[in-house]
């Protein structure tokens, strides 16, 4: 039995849904409980949704790849999709905000932290800044990113099973 999945598919919401659904399978055919199957789908869900909102998908590059790998006692999920000197901003941010889930003992602390400033903010502002703190808590993972030599951006979340 083959232990990655590889997906590419168009940066669209629509997608987001077909790829859970083909992620779900492949960890139920590999023997994951259901526990374990929807908190790495909640992983790849908010790896995606990231990925087609802060990419820049300009033809040729409109796609977005998940990989999916399973070895003896880590799962490793990396979503790749285009950026360019346009993202500059968000890659810092996504760079601050990884550091700072590291800079805790515990991720629960930085969710903890990170609730209490979503419960702060407007209720009109749509960015609550819980994605990847969602990853490293509820997904048990450790998260990194580089941005490839071709200029796709790789960020990938590694969790033990």
């Amino acid at each position: 039995m083959d232990n990655s999945l590889n997906i590419s598919f168009k940066a669209d919401w629509d997608e987001i849904e077909r790829v859970r659904k083909k992620g779900s399978n492949f960890l139920k055919n590999h023997g994951f409980s259901h526990d374990a199957i929807d908190s790495l789908i909640m992983v790849i869900s908010e790896l995606i949704e990231n990925s087609i909102k802060y990419g820049n998908f300009k033809p040729p590059r409109s796609k977005v790849q998940v990989i999916l790998y399973i070895s003896k006692n880590l799962v490793t999920i990396e979503v790749n999709n285009p950026v360019d000197e346009s993202t500059s901003h968000d890659l810092r941010r996504l760079d601050r905000t990884i550091q700072w889930i590291r800079g805790y003992q515990d991720s629960f602390e930085a969710y903890i932290e990170r609730m209490k400033e979503i419960s702060k903010k407007p209720l009109k502002d749509e960015e609550s800044g819980l994605g990847l703190v969602r990853i490293a808590y509820e997904g048990k993972a450790i998260l990194d990113f580089f941005v490839r030599d071709d200029n796709m951006l790789n960020v990938s979340a590694v969790t033990r099973i």
